[in-house]
């Protein structure tokens, strides 16, 4: 169990795999869990949310000392590709330098750290399924930046756990972060979205991630972990199953090669991963395959057109199947 590492502190709860780490943790564990977020994000509020400028090392160390915090899960950063690539100087603050403040802190308070990377510190050039001792060759700013944050936390918190992810796959607090709120953001209104034959990811339920993230936090394991779900899907077929399960306009789903989408931001490969060395570590399979069921396999380039009648398919089938798991699967899992 976790509470001998309590209180936690969560970093970054305005992502994806932050915001429902948060919510996990804190119905676990009322009144021991902080959500620190970006004052930027003022939508983002709650019991137990705090705002707090993360680079500012006299504030951190204030804030640590006001809560002092046993165990830290860092899902902080600046993900937005395009955005670090316009501002490398804002990228390197938010995923570098905010990292060389958090270290400090952890050193400090003789913290746990669970901190969270990136599949992107790969440029997918090869055929995918990455181990950890693969060599990192990022294409972009963002890759780039989680490639110093990993070696700077190496150096200064070798105890620490650093775990690369892929796209968690739950909801976002704005609705509009993350793969499927970003493209139901586009689909709702009917607009088109353009994803890529050739980009490959490892998805994982926030579920499946939230339950690693707990038992890494609970344990003493160090170094470098991968953490993708046991399916790799390409970014278009992930975008045809949002697309059919929510029930949107099937012409609404554009596809191209990655090389026809221009150079800005770059875009990686395959950067599927093997996640063989944490299964290992935690004695099984923490993933499931996203999305979970035989029925969501893409089989072709126009399966999001094919419609069975007798297939649910609406928003709420989104948050009920490609959210979490689906309900009659759930209690076995």
């Amino acid at each position: 169990m976790l509470r001998h590492r309590l209180p936690l502190l969560i970093t970054g709860v305005a992502g994806v795999a932050g915001f429902n780490a948060f919510h996990h943790f804190q119905r676990k564990y009322p009144g021991q869990v902080v959500g620190l977020r970006p004052p930027q994000t003022w939508k983002l509020t709650g019991p137990g949310i705090v705002a707090q400028v993360a680079e500012d090392a006299e504030a951190m160390r204030a804030f640590f000392d006001y809560f002092g915090f046993r165990a830290i899960l860092d899902c902080g950063g600046n993900c937005a590709l395009k955005s670090c690539e316009l501002d490398p100087a804002m990228a390197h603050r938010v995923n570098v330098q905010c990292a060389q403040v958090l270290a400090q802190e952890v050193r400090r308070h003789n913290a746990r750290l669970v901190h969270l990377s990136s599949d992107l510190v790969f440029s997918g050039t090869r055929s995918g399924n990455y181990v950890e001792t693969d060599a990192t060759d990022p294409v972009t700013v963002y890759g780039k930046t989680m490639v110093e944050a990993e070696k700077l936390f190496a150096a200064q918190t070798p105890d620490a756990a650093i775990l690369r992810i892929s796209l968690p796959m739950g909801p976002s607090f704005n609705r509009h972060a993350g793969a499927i709120d970003w493209m139901q953001s586009r689909f709702r209104p009917q607009r088109p979205a353009t994803l890529y034959f050739d980009e490959v990811r490892s998805c994982t339920y926030c579920d499946d991630l939230n339950g690693a993230f707990e038992k890494l936090l609970t344990s003493d394991a160090s170094g470098i972990f991968h953490a993708g779900g046991p399916q790799a899907m390409t970014l278009y077929q992930i975008a045809q199953v949002v697309n059919r399960v929510g029930n949107f306009q099937p012409e609404l789903l554009k596809g191209c090669p990655r090389i026809e989408a221009g150079l800005m931001p770059p875009r990686a490969g395959n950067v599927s991963m093997n996640s063989g060395k944490l299964s290992a570590e935690l004695g099984e399979q923490p993933f499931q395959p996203w999305p979970l069921g035989d029925d969501l396999q893409p089989a072709h380039r126009d399966w999001h057109y094919d419609r069975p009648a007798q297939e649910p398919r609406s928003l709420e089938q989104i948050a009920g199947r490609l959210y979490r798991y689906p309900n009659c699967l759930a209690a076995t899992h």
